[in-house]
Protein backbone atom coordinates (compact mmCIF):
# COMPACT_ATOMS: atom_id res chain seq x y z
CA UNK A 1 0.00 0.00 0.00
CA UNK A 2 1.32 3.60 -0.73
CA UNK A 3 1.61 6.15 1.06
CA UNK A 4 -0.88 8.79 -0.74
CA UNK A 5 -3.32 5.65 -0.54
CA UNK A 6 -2.55 5.27 3.52
CA UNK A 7 -3.61 9.34 3.47
CA UNK A 8 -6.49 9.96 1.56
CA UNK A 9 -8.49 6.74 2.52
CA UNK A 10 -7.21 7.41 6.75
CA UNK A 11 -9.19 11.34 5.67
CA UNK A 12 -12.80 9.52 4.11
CA UNK A 13 -15.65 9.92 6.39
CA UNK A 14 -16.02 7.16 8.79
CA UNK A 15 -18.97 5.68 6.68
CA UNK A 16 -16.88 5.63 3.49
CA UNK A 17 -14.24 4.20 5.26
CA UNK A 18 -16.72 1.37 6.62
CA UNK A 19 -17.02 0.99 2.95
CA UNK A 20 -13.70 0.54 2.27
CA UNK A 21 -13.15 -2.01 4.97
CA UNK A 22 -15.87 -4.46 3.86
CA UNK A 23 -14.31 -4.09 0.65
CA UNK A 24 -10.72 -4.82 1.58
CA UNK A 25 -11.77 -7.21 4.45
CA UNK A 26 -13.90 -9.24 1.54
CA UNK A 27 -10.97 -9.21 -1.01
CA UNK A 28 -8.04 -10.49 0.87
CA UNK A 29 -10.34 -12.30 3.56
CA UNK A 30 -8.44 -10.48 6.96
CA UNK A 31 -8.90 -8.06 9.66
CA UNK A 32 -6.27 -6.17 12.24
CA UNK A 33 -6.29 -5.41 16.12
CA UNK A 34 -3.84 -4.29 18.12
CA UNK A 35 -2.35 -6.37 20.42
CA UNK A 36 -0.22 -6.67 23.34
CA UNK A 37 -0.43 -8.71 26.07
CA UNK A 38 -3.97 -8.18 25.08
CA UNK A 39 -6.37 -6.76 22.28
CA UNK A 40 -6.68 -3.29 21.98
CA UNK A 41 -10.19 -1.84 23.71
CA UNK A 42 -11.39 1.12 23.86
CA UNK A 43 -15.14 2.61 24.81
CA UNK A 44 -18.21 4.97 23.88
CA UNK A 45 -19.52 7.75 25.05
CA UNK A 46 -21.63 5.31 26.86
CA UNK A 47 -19.30 2.92 28.31
CA UNK A 48 -19.64 0.03 26.06
CA UNK A 49 -16.47 -1.73 25.39
CA UNK A 50 -15.30 -1.52 21.87
CA UNK A 51 -12.83 -3.93 20.06
CA UNK A 52 -10.94 -1.60 17.19
CA UNK A 53 -10.45 -2.97 13.70
CA UNK A 54 -9.06 -2.14 10.28
CA UNK A 55 -8.68 -3.28 6.92
CA UNK A 56 -4.74 -3.41 5.94
CA UNK A 57 -1.62 -3.33 8.41
CA UNK A 58 -0.90 -0.08 7.78
CA UNK A 59 -3.92 1.60 9.36
CA UNK A 60 -4.17 -0.25 12.15
CA UNK A 61 -0.26 0.86 12.75
CA UNK A 62 -1.08 4.41 12.69
CA UNK A 63 -3.36 4.37 15.44
CA UNK A 64 -0.78 2.15 17.55
CA UNK A 65 -0.32 6.22 19.34
CA UNK A 66 -0.70 6.87 23.08
CA UNK A 67 -2.25 4.47 25.21
CA UNK A 68 -1.41 1.95 22.39
CA UNK A 69 2.33 2.76 21.45
CA UNK A 70 3.38 -0.66 22.21
CA UNK A 71 0.48 -2.23 20.41
CA UNK A 72 1.78 -4.32 17.29
CA UNK A 73 -1.06 -4.75 14.58
CA UNK A 74 -2.23 -8.53 14.27
CA UNK A 75 -3.96 -10.44 11.33
CA UNK A 76 -7.22 -12.14 11.57
CA UNK A 77 -8.46 -14.82 9.57
CA UNK A 78 -11.65 -12.94 7.79
CA UNK A 79 -13.35 -16.68 8.86
CA UNK A 80 -12.32 -16.89 11.98
CA UNK A 81 -13.30 -13.16 12.96
CA UNK A 82 -16.94 -14.10 11.42
CA UNK A 83 -17.34 -18.09 13.09
CA UNK A 84 -15.14 -16.84 16.70
CA UNK A 85 -14.50 -13.62 17.18
CA UNK A 86 -18.28 -11.55 16.19
CA UNK A 87 -20.22 -14.11 18.10
CA UNK A 88 -17.99 -14.20 21.21
CA UNK A 89 -18.36 -9.95 20.71
CA UNK A 90 -21.99 -10.57 20.57
CA UNK A 91 -22.27 -12.82 23.50
CA UNK A 92 -20.19 -10.36 25.95
CA UNK A 93 -21.65 -7.38 25.36
CA UNK A 94 -18.75 -6.17 22.95
CA UNK A 95 -19.39 -4.03 19.90
CA UNK A 96 -16.69 -3.49 16.69
CA UNK A 97 -15.39 -0.26 16.18
CA UNK A 98 -14.55 -0.53 12.71
CA UNK A 99 -11.66 1.97 10.97
CA UNK A 100 -10.95 4.49 13.80
CA UNK A 101 -8.56 6.83 12.54
CA UNK A 102 -7.73 8.70 15.76
CA UNK A 103 -10.58 10.76 15.30
CA UNK A 104 -13.78 8.44 14.95
CA UNK A 105 -15.10 5.39 13.10
CA UNK A 106 -18.14 3.17 12.64
CA UNK A 107 -19.62 1.58 16.17
CA UNK A 108 -21.96 -1.31 14.13
CA UNK A 109 -24.18 -4.09 15.70
CA UNK A 110 -22.38 -7.03 15.05
CA UNK A 111 -25.50 -8.62 12.97
CA UNK A 112 -25.25 -5.99 10.52
CA UNK A 113 -21.54 -6.28 10.42
CA UNK A 114 -21.71 -9.77 9.54
CA UNK A 115 -24.61 -9.26 6.98
CA UNK A 116 -22.28 -6.92 5.04
CA UNK A 117 -19.77 -8.88 4.76
CA UNK A 118 -21.66 -12.16 3.92
CA UNK A 119 -23.01 -9.70 1.66
CA UNK A 120 -19.76 -8.80 -0.29
CA UNK A 121 -18.35 -11.90 0.19
CA UNK A 122 -21.64 -13.58 -2.35
CA UNK A 123 -19.82 -11.32 -4.88
CA UNK A 124 -16.77 -13.26 -5.40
Amino acid sequence: MNNKELEVVSKLPASKRYEYFIKKVADFEEVWALFDDGWAVSEDDNGNTLIPFWPKKEFATLCAVEEWKNYKAEQIDLSEFMQTWLPGMKTDGIKPSIFLNNEDSVVIEIDNLVLDLQEELEKY
